[in-house]
Order: structure tokens, then C-alpha cells, then sequence
């Protein structure tokens, strides 16, 4: 049935694409998509050559990508960037789509990990390492585990944007009207589900959103040594299913007992900026640190503090990773003119200047020095929580399998299965063991 309900849906999206494709518009933000009845790529009147980019985020990177954009035609008149955006949902359906319809834009944003191995299974993504070399792309200075993160089978497929972390946001306004001690570097799972349930005792409020699984259980089995997948990704990295079940526990007991949302409430979420500790309705909330911009953006006032998340083993568990990547397709025609507006968006320091922490803090020590007089409170206490995560942090897992999205897709699943009582957590995680493995192939 599962195959079934995949079929119909990659079915949905090709119909999709050819309504799209007819009505001469397939840009679902609003903004001029061009003339799709000539050439949209080079104009031969006047050589400019336009480029198609994607990416996905918050209304507040939306605006100031258009503004990044704008910075570079500037310096690049030869240049033009046909923009188009969306929310993260539905983002890698409609790029599943364009490549289905070989189609893909010229400048991609990408995810690390099991979104970028997608691509590069398909063998349809650039390798950059030619620019690179050449010094179209100068990536003098960064690191080579930086590096290491967009390559995959010896190939440079995604050119990192920033550093990122997992972070635990809290709103120490709540924590103080509860009278709860603001959260430790060496704070527990304990602490964590005891701090949620009296601020929402004290607050009517929720202590904490509910966990998404797809981002946390990797952090969680990483903090007692074991990992996502298995080596070479047949199949996942640890044996014992009573991790995955201490996992749907903690976080069923906190739904019956009302200190975070169930589904019902999570899934009426709106981007970020809509987000629960967004609205001051939750306490806490782990989620990515180049988000905290979009977090703050709706409560300016309210006390918003990081911490890492909750332990034991925590400095096992968190890792450094990039916010995201750009990619280049191999179909583009205009691989030298994508390359060089990555080099521009990762070496001139007037887009970290409009875009601040929210593609991840900057690679390159000089810009990260040159920016810290001037940084926002905001983006300073990213800056300061990227130095001690560095400091106290385990390298990233690059062993995700192309499934890999599959399968957290069907963890996903389970998890509201098991917190709706339709599955027990023993039942969800036997079940989510025969899934994950039948997917990988075994």
C-alpha cells in the first residue's frame, strides 16, 4: 500500500508539472515566472544571460535573498536572476518535478545529507571542483570537514552556505513566570520533560513543542554512540529498538500530560515565523540555529536564549553542519554565470550584512571578524553559540543513504501513529525497523 501511495503521488506530481507547463506559469510565490514561450535563459538582443534560482525559507530570507539578488545584478549588469521561493514543504517535490522535466534552475539551494545524495545519485548535479580551481569559486580558508560536507563520491556537488547547529531556544520570560531554572550546559532529557510540564502548569502555555523526528532522533541516538544508518547505509546504525521506543515514551508522556502539542496543533503551523515559541505559546523549541532571526521576528521583546540540547552525552550528539548548500544542475547552460554569483554570495561581505546568521554563520574568518562589531543582538548570540558548539560537538554523520528521506519520512509517520495511541512505542519502532530496512534494501 505504502508503494501504492508513492506511485500516486509521483503520478500527481508529473500531472502537476504539465498543468503547470500549459498554464505558462510555475512560479507558485507570485513573481514574474518570464515569458515561457521563447528562450527565458539569454536574451540575443542584448547578451544578457538570465539564471533561474531556487530556494526555500522563511518570508524574512525570502526578502533579503531578493535583496542579495538585486546587490549582485548590480555589480553584474551582464547578469540577470530569475527568482523562485517557497516554505521548505513541497520544496523537493517541485524540484523532483523539474527533474523529471530535466529542468532544474541553474542555482539550487540544497540540504546536506540525504536531499543532496538524492541529486547526486542521479548523477544530476555539477561537479565544482573545476571551479574551484580556477578560483571562479575562491574557497580559500575554509575548512576541509566544511568542504567535505557537499562532496559526495569524490565530487564538490554543494558549495556549504554557512555553519549551522541544533539549537534548544527558550523563552526565559516563560521559565522565570514559572519559576524554572533557566536551562544548563549539562542539562538532562529529565530536566528537559520536568521543565516542560511546570511551565505549562504555571503558564497554560506549552512547556515545549513536540519533537520533529525527522531532525532529533539522530541527535538522540547519537548521544548514546550510535548513528542514523549503518556504515555503507543499507540499513540503520543501531540494533536495540528500546532506543527508538525510550524516544516515543518521553515524548507520548508529554502529550498525554498536555506540556506539548499533538499533532492536531503542529501541523496548522505556517513557517517558522508561525512557530509556537514564535507566538510565545511554547517554552522551548529545538530547531536550527541560522533560524533564530525568523524566531525572534514576531516577539522582539521576548527574552529568546540558546542552549544546546539536552544530554547525557550531548557533546556527543550535537555536530556542526552546513545551514545549506548551493548546487549547480548539470543541465544549466550557464554554469560559469551560477558559479560566480556563489562565490559572490559566499565572499562579499554586504550579504552577510543584509542576511546576517540566516544561511548560517559566515565560513570565512575574515568576514565573521569583520562582521562582529556591527552584529545584531540576534546574531551575536548565534555567533557566540556556533564558538561553543565548536568546542563541544562530535563530527557530522555523512553516511546518509539516497532513501535516506524515505525513510525519516515513514519515522514520521510512525511517530503520530504512536503518539495518537494507534500504535504502541514497542509496536512503532518494530514496525519503523521493518520499514526503514525493507526501503534501504534489506
Amino acid at each position: 500500500m505504502f508503494h501504492l501511495k508513492k506511485s500516486l503521488a509521483f503520478l500527481l506530481v508529473m500531472m502537476m508539472l504539465a498543468l503547470t507547463a500549459c498554464s505558462g506559469s510555475s512560479d507558485t510565490t507570485g513573481e514574474p515566472s518570464g515569458d515561457s514561450g521563447k528562450d527565458s535563459s539569454k536574451d540575443s538582443e542584448d547578451s544578457v544571460v538570465t539564471l533561474r534560482m531556487s530556494w526555500w525559507g522563511s518570508q524574512s530570507r525570502h526578502d533579503q535573498t531578493k535583496q542579495i539578488i538585486d546587490l549582485f545584478e548590480k555589480e553584474n549588469p551582464n547578469i540577470k536572476i530569475e527568482p523562485s521561493f517557497t516554505g521548505f514543504d513541497g520544496y523537493f517535490d517541485k524540484m523532483a518535478a523539474e527533474a523529471a522535466g530535466n529542468n532544474l534552475p541553474d542555482i539550487m539551494q540544497q540540504n546536506f545529507g540525504e536531499y543532496l545524495n538524492q541529486y547526486a545519485d542521479k548523477d544530476l548535479l555539477e561537479d565544482l571542483t573545476p571551479f574551484v580551481e580556477n578560483g571562479t569559486i575562491n574557497m580559500d580558508g575554509v575548512s576541509d570537514t566544511v568542504m567535505q560536507s557537499g562532496t559526495q563520491g569524490g565530487k564538490l556537488l554543494g558549495i556549504p552556505t554557512g555553519t549551522n547547529s541544533l539549537v534548544a531556544f527558550y523563552n526565559q520570560d516563560m521559565f522565570d513566570e514559572a519559576g524554572v531554572s533557566a536551562p544548563a550546559d549539562d542539562w538532562t532529557w529529565d530536566d528537559y520533560a520536568k521543565a516542560s510540564e511546570e511551565i505549562a502548569a504555571a503558564t497554560g502555555k506549552f512547556g515545549a513543542r513536540l519533537m520533529e523526528p525527522k531532525n532529533l532522533i539522530e541527535y538522540f541516538l547519537r548521544t548514546q554512540g550510535y548513528k542514523m544508518f549503518n556504515e555503507d547505509g543499507t540499513g540503520l546504525g543501531y540494533d536495540d529498538d528500546q532506543l527508538l521506543v525510550d524516544y516515543f515514551n518521553m515524548n507520548k508522556e508529554l502529550v498525554e500530560k498536555k506540556a506539548v502539542p499533538a499533532y492536531d496543533v503542529i501541523q496548522q503551523i505556517k513557517g517558522v515565523e508561525d512557530e509556537l515559541i514564535a507566538r510565545g505559546d511554547a517554552a522551548i523549541d529545538f530547531r536550527w540555529s541560522n533560524q533564530a532571526t525568523a524566531v525572534t521576528a514576531t516577539i522582539p521583546d521576548a527574552n529568546i536564549q540558546m542552549q544546546v540540547l539536552p544530554g547525557p552525552g550531548n557533546d556527543k550528539g550535537m555536530y556542526l553542519k552546513p545551514a545549506m548548500l548551493w548546487s549547480i544542475p548539470k543541465s544549466s547552460e550557464h554554469k560559469e554565470e551560477a558559479a560566480k554569483f556563489i562565490n559572490f554570495f559566499i565572499n562579499n561581505i554586504e550579504v552577510y550584512k543584509i542576511a546576517g546568521s540566516d544561511r548560517g554563520v559566515p565560513l570565512k574568518q575574515e568576514i565573521r571578524d569583520e562582521l562582529a562589531p556591527n552584529l545584531t543582538e540576534t546574531d551575536k548570540k548565534v555567533f557566540d553559540y556556533i564558538t561553543k558548539v565548536t568546542e563541544n560537538s562530535s563530527p557530522i554523520d555523512d553516511n546518509y543513504p539516497a532513501a535516506a528521506s524515505e525513510v525519516l519520512d515513514r519515522l514520521a509517520t510512525i511517530d503520530e501513529q504512536v503518539i495518537y495511541g494507534q500504535l504502541s512505542p514497542e509496536e512503532g519502532a518494530k514496525q519503523f525497523r521493518q520499514e526503514a530496512e525493507s526501503i534501504l534494501g534489506n
